[in-house]
C-alpha cells in the first residue's frame, strides 16, 4: 500500500502528506453507488482542500457543499463554490454580517439553526439579517428510556418543536429552506459488535418514522428545498428513506482508519503522511520526526494515527509525539536515518490542519502539489 506513495514522493522532503487520486476517485464512486441515486452534499470539514473539493464536485452524484463555518462559506463562495450549507450553527458576527450584506453570499449560503436563541442572536448582532436562508438541524439520536445514543447536537426533536421554530424563523423574516438529520450513531460507529449493529438497526427504523413526521409537518409551513441526512458510514441504509432529498459524506473520500471496522463497505486508504526517521534509540527501535496528529472525538487509541508498515508499532507509553514518534518492531532495524515511515490518520480532514500541501499521486507519480486550507492561510476552527 505504501509503494505508490513512497515511489512517487521519493524526491520530496518529509514530513509530507499525500493523496492517492486513484483511490480517492474509487472511493467517490463507492459513495455514489451506496447513495442509491440521491445526490451527495460533500462535507468540507472532511476534505479541507479546495482543489479536492472541486474535483469531487465535478463528478456525477455530488452536489453542493456542507461547510462547517460561516467564514468558510464566504471564502468558498469567493472561490466560485455554490449551494453552501453551513451545517453547524454560527455566532460569528463578522461572517454573518458579511453574508447578510451581500446577495452574492446570501443567495448561495444556507445557515443552520436549532433554536429561537439563534434568531435572537441574529436580531441583536446582524444588521440586515432578514432574508437569510436557514435550515433546521433536527436531533437524530436514538433515545431508549434514559439512554441517549448519538451526538449532542440539536434540541429539536418532535414535529411540533420543528414547526414552532420554522414559524418563528419565518416571522423573523428568514427563509426556511431545509432540514438536516445527522445520524451519528449509525454513520459514525464501526460495526464492532452485535450490540452496536442492533443499535444501528433500531435507530434506522426509528429515524425512518420520525424524519417523515418532522418533514411532513415542516413542509406545511415552509417551502423546503432540501432534506439532508446520513454520512459516509450510513449512506447504504439512509438512502432508503424517501423523505430525504440528499445525503452528506466526505470522510469516505480519504478512507481514514476509523472506517476500517465497518462491515458494509471498506473505502480504499487514499490519504497518508510520511515522517522521516531521525534517530535510533536501540535495537528494534527508531524515532520519527513529529507525528502527534491525534484525532478529535472520545480519547483513546482509536483516535491515534496508525503505521502502514506491518510489524512496526507505536510505543504505548508514548504514542505519537509533538516533535517525535518512537516506533518498535523488527522492521525498525532495516530503516536508515532519513527513511520515511508512512501513517494513516484516524479521521479525514483533520490531516489537512497539519500540512500546508497535499501531494496528489496518480499512476505512481506526483501529478500536482495543492494547498490545503492551512496552505491557503485559512483556519476556520
Amino acid at each position: 500500500m505504501t509503494q505508490p506513495w513512497e515511489r512517487a514522493t521519493a524526491g520530496l522532503t518529509a514530513p509530507l502528506a499525500a493523496v492517492d487520486l486513484d483511490a480517492f476517485d474509487a472511493n467517490a464512486d463507492d459513495l455514489v453507488a451506496r447513495a442509491g441515486g440521491l445526490p451527495i452534499r460533500v462535507a468540507s470539514k472532511s476534505v479541507r482542500c479546495r482543489s479536492l473539493l472541486e474535483r469531487v464536485l465535478a463528478r456525477d452524484g455530488f452536489a453542493g457543499v456542507m461547510a462547517y463555518a460561516a467564514a468558510e462559506a464566504v471564502w468558498l463562495v469567493d472561490h466560485g463554490f455554490t449551494d453552501v450549507f453551513v451545517a453547524y450553527p454560527s455566532v460569528d458576527r463578522d461572517a454573518l454580517t458579511t453574508i447578510a450584506g451581500d446577495r452574492r453570499y446570501a443567495d448561495q449560503i444556507t445557515l443552520a439553526i436549532d433554536s429561537t436563541e439563534h434568531l435572537d442572536h441574529l436580531r441583536r448582532n446582524v444588521a440586515g439579517y432578514t432574508g437569510l436562508r436557514v435550515a433546521l438541524d433536527v436531533d437524530a439520536s436514538l433515545r431508549i428510556g434514559p439512554l441517549h445514543l448519538g451526538v449532542r447536537r440539536s434540541p429539536l426533536r418532535t414535529p411540533e418543536q420543528a414547526v414552532a421554530l420554522a414559524r418563528a424563523a419565518r416571522k423573523a423574516g428568514l427563509a426556511v429552506v431545509g432540514l438536516m438529520f445527522y445520524d451519528a450513531q449509525i454513520a459514525g460507529l464501526p460495526d464492532s459488535s452485535p450490540a452496536v449493529r442492533l443499535v444501528k438497526a433500531r435507530s434506522h427504523a426509528s429515524l425512518m418514522r420520525r424524519r417523515s413526521e418532522v418533514t411532513a409537518a415542516v413542509r406545511e409551513v415552509a417551502d423546503l428545498e432540501f432534506v439532508n441526512g446520513g454520512g459516509t458510514g450510513s449512506l447504504h441504509v439512509t438512502h432508503e428513506d424517501l423523505t430525504l432529498t440528499e445525503l452528506a459524506a466526505g470522510s469516505g473520500l480519504y478512507g481514514p482508519t476509523l472506517f476500517d471496522g465497518y462491515r458494509a463497505f471498506r473505502p480504499r486508504p487514499a490519504a497518508a503522511y510520511a515522517l522521516p526517521v531521525v534517530r535510533r534509540p536501540g535495537p528494534g527501535l527508531v524515532t520519527a520526526f513529529a507525528g502527534g496528529y491525534v484525532a478529535s472525538g472520545p480519547p483513546g487509541w482509536s483516535r491515534v494515527p496508525s503505521t502502514v508498515v506491518s510489524g512496526l508499532k507505536l510505543i504505548r507509553t508514548e504514542g505519537t509525539g509533538e516533535v517525535q514518534t518512537p516506533l518498535r518492531g523488527r522492521p525498525a532495524d532495516g530503516l536508515r536515518l532519513g527513511d520515511r515511515v508512512w501513517f494513516r490518520h484516524a479521521k479525514a480532514g483533520e490531516l489537512a490542519e497539519r500540512f500546508t500541501t497535499f501531494q496528489l499521486v496518480s499512476g505512481g507519480r506526483v501529478t500536482a502539489s495543492v494547498p490545503t486550507y492551512r496552505g491557503e492561510g485559512q483556519c476556520f476552527g
